[in-house]
């Protein structure tokens, strides 16, 4: 199997900066719709293909290991912005009591992410660009990385002193933790990307 590091997946899907992602869909034999519907793993399938990775591939093996997302962008008054938060990882309550930021799977899955904003053209739409490609490879130090943490240790605090159900959306201001699953009955949580440190991680790349 051919090795894939993150940085040559980054280098690689660079190279398609501008292009049309159902276009290239045809070229790898990518169903993007099926009896009228539209295939929801379209994307994904293709930025893995053009990073590099084998279809049935989506991490690197040797601990060389990362996530490619695809996030979606729209124009609001002329300036492209995310169209929504994005899920990082689901919340183990025992595991955010017990790790502090830089030893949780928070952290760890959110320094791996390879970030492609996609361009949004509404629902079941039929092309869809790839924009720009972005990662958050800061030094641990770096003030943002900071803010980040700083959010992780007062959901993490919140969560010691009033329990799991006492985290919403409100809290954080680059990351929250909120409800993920079917119906608004959800008990299972997530942490997210709010739409700011999304938009934050392209303005660096850029």
């Amino acid at each position: 199997m051919k090795i894939v590091t993150r940085a040559t997946a980054i280098k690689n899907l660079k190279k398609y900066i501008g292009h049309d992602l159902a276009k290239l869909a045809k070229k790898f034999g990518i169903t993007t719709y099926k009896n009228g519907k539209q295939n929801k793993g379209w994307k994904g399938l293709i930025l893995e293909r053009l990073a590099g990775l084998e279809c049935n591939v989506s991490k690197a093996p040797n601990g060389l290991s990362y996530e490619l997302k695809s996030v979606a962008f729209r124009y609001i008054k002329d300036k492209l912005v995310p169209k929504e938060t994005m899920a990082i990882t689901m919340i183990n309550p025992q595991e955010l009591k017990e790790h502090d930021f830089f030893k949780s799977h928070c952290w760890a899955k959110l320094k791996s992410i390879v970030f492609c904003a996609v361009m949004w053209h509404g629902k079941n739409a039929k092309k869809a660009e790839l924009l720009e490609v972005g990662s958050l490879d800061f030094l641990e130090d770096d003030d943002l990385i900071k803010e980040i943490r700083a959010d992780y240790d007062f959901i993490r605090k919140k969560l010691t002193k009033y329990g799991f159900e006492s985290l919403t959306g409100k809290d954080g201001k680059w990351i929250q933790a909120r409800t993920k699953g079917p119906g608004h009955g959800s008990t299972s949580r997530a942490f997210y990307a709010r739409k700011e440190l999304v938009k934050k991680i392209f303005e660096i790349g850029e």
